[in-house]
């Protein structure tokens, strides 16, 4: 109990610090929709799996010992994050019409016009979570250094569990939390602005993970 809280508590503080992670779930419950934002949350729990799994697996050993795995997965990260930003850079600012149809279909709680299908919506979250090498540092060292060796395997996926359903509950909460009908209705007259300030923060991040290191 006392390894269970451990990992919990450092992975819950891992999770709540910002980064890519939060500046995604930000952008899609606010750009596009609540539903949008927790779909997002539901691929970014999706992405701790597999880095839990590979963590079992010892591959993410493997990865952090050679650096050309840990640059390919560090590159397509960054390239992933830089390509989101551009084009929220590019987006097209909204008729007065198209945004008053978007608060209406908000409110009501139907699908916003220009939402993401499911499956985009998940695979956004699974890939900036999945393609984030600290994210691959952090399980390693969580792994190796503060679970202990010889706990046995099925608890281990049970932290793996936790460590998920907790990923996609903060960022639940965070989605719904941001997509309440006051801060909507605020929100969608400054979403043009909003999308390319999140593009810049992104671009950002893109480039800030390119330039992270294994050490």
């Amino acid at each position: 109990m006392n390894e269970f809280l451990l990992v919990a508590g450092i992975h819950l503080l891992a999770v709540m610090s910002p980064g890519p992670d939060f500046a995604m779930v930000v952008r899609n419950s606010l750009v596009y929709s609540r539903r949008t934002g927790l779909l997002a949350a539901v691929g970014l729990g999706l992405g701790i799996l597999l880095h839990v799994t590979y963590s079992l697996l010892g591959i993410g050993l493997i990865i952090s010992q050679s650096v050309m795995l840990f640059n390919a997965i560090k590159f397509l990260g960054a390239a992933y994050l830089i390509y989101i930003g551009v084009k929220s850079l590019l987006s097209k600012r909204e008729s007065k019409k198209e945004i008053e149809a978007e608060l209406k279909s908000e409110f009501n709680n139907e699908p916003a016009k220009k939402d993401l299908s499911t499956a985009k919506a998940i695979q956004v979250g699974f890939l900036t979570n999945a393609l984030n090498p600290k994210a691959t540092l952090f399980f390693l060292a969580l792994f190796t250094q503060v679970i202990n060796p010889d706990t046995a395997i099925g608890i281990k996926v049970l932290y793996g569990l936790e460590m998920s359903i907790a990923t996609f509950a903060w960022f639940a909460f965070v989605s719904v939390v941001l997509t309440q009908r006051h801060v909507n209705s605020v929100f969608s007259r400054v979403k043009h602005h909003f999308e390319h300030v999140f593009g810049v923060v992104l671009i950002a991040l893109g480039i800030k993970v390119a330039l992270s290191s294994s050490k």
